[in-house]
């Protein structure tokens, strides 16, 4: 299976860091995140990778070279102006076959090897990886109806939302929803997917994840693969 690794971004959460840095280039220990991507993708026999850069490309190219240190074959796809997260797929060719498309900054435990067998047995054009957040609200949550009655009052609940991990596995049919060198977010595409009568399939996790979006959500990624080396990089120590 191929895959797609989304580098484009900005990495706005993460700044003044990004300003000069690429977040998937932002260390963790002493490996950027792309490369524990990296070598987890090869672990799992993917080994046929597409960076799809654009903010501060040379600096990801620079350090990734062909991928040949991380186990994998790499080449580049560039986009010219922003395309979201799923408009930059249209820009790859020979996307023929299953394949895998993530985000370049997640610091996860994933086996990719098991969510692309569930893929196949559930015969779907789409997969999203789902992890279950739990949100906590430290008030006192009023539930009302339209006249202003109240009819629930809920102290610091705790909500539960199955959220995407930013890992998908797609069918070559869902390129035909992606336009050439339009803007498309990954979210719009599943949307459009299921408004044309599609089934989209949820793969659910229970592991490890973490979207290295925000600087609280950085420190952590940093404690944690200190402490479980071994876990993210999937044996190797």
């Amino acid at each position: 299976m191929r895959a797609v690794i989304l580098a484009g971004g900005k990495g706005t959460r993460l700044a003044p860091y990004t300003t000069v840095l690429p977040k998937p280039l932002m260390p963790i220990g002493e490996m950027p995140i792309l490369e524990i991507v990296l070598r987890r993708l090869a672990h799992y026999g993917i080994r046929d990778v597409t960076l799809a850069v654009g903010y501060l490309a040379e600096l990801l190219m620079a350090y990734c070279g062909d991928g040949g240190k991380f186990g994998v074959k790499l080449d580049y796809s560039r986009e010219e102006q922003p395309l979201g997260t799923a408009g930059p797929i249209s820009l790859i060719p020979g996307l023929n076959e299953t394949f895998l498309v993530m985000n370049g900054d997640l610091l996860t435990t994933v086996d990719y090897s098991d969510m692309l067998k569930y893929h196949r047995e559930r015969n779907a054009p789409a997969t999203i990886a789902c992890y279950q957040r739990d949100v906590k609200i430290d008030l006192g949550v009023i539930e009302l109806d339209a006249d202003n009655w109240v009819t629930n009052y809920i102290e610091k609940p705790t909500y539960h939302y199955a959220v995407s991990m930013g890992i998908y596995i797609f069918e070559p049919a869902v390129l035909q929803y992606i336009r050439p060198n339009q803007r498309l977010d990954l979210p719009e595409l599943v949307i459009k997917l299921m408004n044309e009568g599609q089934r989209v399939n949820v793969y659910k996790f229970n592991g490890y994840w973490l979207d290295i979006g925000r600087h609280d959500d950085y420190e952590r990624a940093i404690d944690e693969f200190a402490s479980h080396r071994g876990d993210f990089l999937a044996g190797d120590s």
